[in-house]
């Protein structure tokens, strides 16, 4: 089944340039010209990937990708014709799978949506895979990513994410997560609160008031049900 691409700019012969060599390619298309069409367009079609301009009318482009990555497990390509890297990396943590700076090539665009279509479908298959709010937590993979992006986890901190993710709401002893950990050179229950302080830094949006993994005062800790 071709998949469908959202295609988000607000200048006319970009869109004119991008459509017919996408179709071409094989995927089904649809366009969009202001931040909030776009929003409407993409919880109408549900597309497989969204091309989305940085600065549109109405919304940010930046706006859009916020919104759209709270929607589900779609792809995003950012284009812009802004060159720094800090602009980059905005776009990335925000939830862009990828980006790509004007002018562009129409070969490589098509391959980077065949490159981020297939690592979402490679998500998608993964049997085991938990969505927790903004986190994809895979235990065959041993991989974490938030709005798209890759979180890199030390085993130990992986072990503890899995234990309290897979049962949110459940609260944890410190020792009973000390001994999901199964390894016999972890004998000290401050250990899991050292784990726990670095796996918050990496996964919340602010550690000192975490979502995801919350302290239950004179117990222990208990994985959040974000929305």
């Amino acid at each position: 089944m071709a998949h469908t691409l959202l295609l988000v700019d607000d200048e006319e012969k970009v869109l004119e340039f991008m459509e017919p060599f996408l179709r071409q390619e094989g995927f089904h298309t649809a366009t969009a010209k202001t931040g909030l069409e776009a929003l409407r367009k993409a919880e109408e079609l549900k597309p497989s990937l969204v091309v989305l301009d940085w600065m549109l009318p109405e919304m940010s482009g930046i706006d859009v990708c916020r919104e759209l990555r709270k929607k589900g497990r779609m792809g995003i390509i950012m284009v812009t014709a802004r060159t720094e890297e800090t602009d980059k990396i905005i776009g990335l943590e925000v939830g862009a799978d990828d980006y790509i700076t004007k002018p562009f090539s129409l070969r490589e665009l098509a391959a980077r949506i065949r490159a981020v279509l297939r690592r979402i479908e490679g998500d998608r298959d993964d049997g085991e895979a938990l969505r927790r709010g903004d986190l994809l937590i895979s235990e065959p993979r041993r991989r974490v990513w938030k709005r798209g992006k890759e979180i890199p986890l030390t085993p130990m901190e992986f072990k503890l994410l899995l234990t309290l993710a897979a049962r949110p709401g459940i609260v944890y002893s410190r020792m009973q997560l000390l001994e999901s950990l199964d390894d016999a050179l972890w004998n000290d229950e401050r250990t899991v609160d050292a784990h726990i302080s670095r796996l918050r830094k990496k996964i919340e949006d602010d550690p000192a008031n975490p979502v995801y993994i919350q302290t239950v005062y004179g117990f222990g800790y208990r994985f959040g049900d974000p929305a």
